[in-house]
C-alpha cells in the first residue's frame, strides 16, 4: 500500500487525487520488489506526483502517458515556465519513465515495438552467429565483437555476398582498421575472415575470398605481460574494508580475480552449481565453453560464503554475485570490470591495465615467482596452448639477467 512507502499525508493525497491514482499502490510495491530503498521509493513517488499533476492539468489520462512524454519534455525545456510551481525537472521525467515501464509490464499500456536487433535486421548475421557457436564454440562476448565489424561490412559492401570482390573486402578492412591500433585492426581481420569463410562454406560467396585480406604484423612474445606487484595487489584487497553488501561482494570478486586469475565474464557467470563446497573446488567455464574444476582457496571460499550468508540480496537467480543498487539483478562482465577499476582507484594504485584482466596477469606472475612451472600456470589459467603461457616466462627479470649475453664490442678495423 502507498501508506507503507510515503509518510507525508499531503504527498499521498496528491497521488490519490491525480490521474495515476489507480496504479500508485502497485507501482510502490513494484519498486520495493525491484530492490529500491525506502528513501528512493519515496523520492520516486514525489517526482511522479509532479508529473501526474501536470498530466491532469493538461487534460491527459494515464492511457496517454507514453504519447505525451515528448510534450512534457518540451514543457520542461521552456525557459519562461514557472519554476516555483512544484519541482518539475528531470527527476519527474525519470519517474514517469519508470511508471510507464510498470504499466507496460502490467498490460495497462502496450509495449511499443523495440528496435530490431542486428540479427533481425540482417538475418545472415543471425545465421553466422549460430554457425560459429555450433562449429567453433565461440561465446556470446566474442560474437558481439564480431557483430560490430560485420554490421559495418554489410553497410559498406551491401547484403549480396556473391557480388563481393577481393578489392572491396581488402579496402573495407584497411579503411576500418586505419584509425585504430594493432589490436583493433587484428580483430577486424579476424571477424571479416571468419565471416567470409562462413559465406564460402554455405555457398554464398567464392571460396578463398578470405585470402584477400591482409594480415597485420604482430610478433608473438614481443611484449612483456602487464601486471601489478604483489604489494599493490594486496593494497587493492586491503582497501575493500566496508562491512556492507558492496564491500563484501567486491572483496569476494577481487579475490577470485587475484587468486585464481579468472576473467571478468567468468566471475559474472558463476552460479551456485559451480561451487563444490564439500570438495573445496570451483567450476569455471572459459572461452571454449568447457567446464573445468579449480581448487577453491580457503580465503576465497570464506569471502564468497560470507557474502552469500550475510549480504547477498534475495533474488530469483542462481548467479552468485548481484547488483547492490536497484533494479537488482546478476552482475555482468562490465560490472566486474567496473568493480576492478573502482578498487584500483580506491587503493590509489596506478595499473598498466585499467580493468579486471590486470589481476589475471598478476596472478600468473605471482605463481611464476613462487616457483610454479609454466605447465601448472597454464592449467590454472586454462590456456589452450603452451605458447600462451610461455608469454609469462619473460617476467623473471632476475633469471633473464643471469643468462643475458653482453653486447658485442665494436670490432677494430
Amino acid at each position: 500500500m502507498l501508506e507503507d512507502h510515503v509518510k507525508y499525508p499531503i504527498l499521498r493525497r496528491r497521488l490519490r487525487a491525480g490521474p495515476a491514482a489507480d496504479y500508485v499502490d502497485g507501482f510502490a510495491e513494484w519498486l520495493h520488489h525491484l530492490g529500491y530503498k525506502p528513501f528512493s521509493i519515496e523520492h520516486t513517488l514525489r517526482a511522479l506526483a509532479d508529473w501526474a499533476d501536470w498530466l491532469g492539468q493538461a487534460g491527459f489520462a494515464v492511457i496517454d502517458a507514453f504519447q505525451v512524454l515528448d510534450v512534457y519534455k518540451s514543457f520542461l525545456a521552456q525557459p519562461d515556465r514557472d519554476s516555483h510551481v512544484r519541482d518539475r525537472d528531470q527527476r519527474s521525467l525519470t519517474a514517469a519513465n519508470r511508471f510507464i515501464r510498470f504499466l507496460q509490464e502490467r498490460g495497462v499500456l502496450p509495449c511499443l515495438g523495440r528496435a530490431p536487433t542486428p540479427a533481425e535486421r540482417w538475418p545472415i548475421i543471425g545465421e553466422f552467429r549460430a554457425w560459429m557457436q555450433q562449429q567453433r564454440g565461440l561465446r556470446e562476448s566474442s560474437l558481439n565483437t564480431y557483430e560490430r565489424v560485420l554490421i559495418d561490412l554489410l553497410r559498406e559492401l551491401g547484403e549480396t555476398p556473391l557480388s563481393y570482390s577481393a578489392n572491396q573486402v581488402r579496402n573495407f578492412v584497411l579503411k576500418r582498421a586505419m584509425p585504430h591500433g594493432i589490436s583493433r585492426a587484428k580483430s577486424t581481420v579476424t571477424a571479416t575472415r571468419a565471416f567470409l569463410r562462413f559465406l564460402a562454406a554455405t555457398g554464398r560467396c567464392p571460396v578463398g575470398l578470405d585470402h584477400a585480406i591482409p594480415g597485420y604484423a604482430s610478433w608473438k612474445l614481443s611484449t612483456v605481460p602487464r601486471f601489478l606487484e604483489p604489494a599493490d595487489v594486496q593494497c587493492v584487497l586491503d582497501a575493500c574494508v566496508a562491512k556492507d553488501a558492496r564491500g563484501q561482494r567486491d572483496r569476494a570478486v577481487l579475490l577470485l580475480l587475484t587468486r585464481l586469475g579468472l576473467r571478468a565474464g567468468e566471475v559474472a557467470g558463476l552460479t551456485f552449481r559451480d561451487i563444490d563446497w564439500g570438495n573445496g573446488r570451483i567450476a569455471v567455464c572459459g572461452k571454449t565453453r568447457r567446464q573445468e574444476w579449480l581448487p577453491l582457496p580457503q580465503e576465497v571460499g570464506n569471502a564468497i560464503l560470507r557474502y552469500l550468508q550475510e549480504y547477498r540480496p534475495a533474488l530469483k537467480s542462481d548467479h552468485i554475485f548481484a547488483r547492490v543498487c536497484a533494479p537488482l539483478g546478476p552482475l555482468t562482465r562490465g560490472s566486474v570490470t567496473d568493480i576492478a577499476r573502482s578498487a584500483l582507484r580506491r587503493a590509489g594504485v596506478k595499473a598498466p591495465i585499467n580493468g579486471a584482466h590486470v589481476f589475471r596477469h598478476s596472478a600468473a606472475t605471482a605463481m611464476l615467482r613462487g616457483g610454479a612451472s609454466l605447465a601448472a600456470i597454464g592449467a590454472v589459467l586454462r590456456h589452450r596452448s603452451p605458447s600462451t603461457t610461455a608469454h609469462y616466462a619473460k617476467i623473471d627479470f632476475d633469471l633473464l639477467a643471469e643468462v643475458a649475453q653482453p653486447w658485442p664490442q665494436e670490432m677494430p678495423c
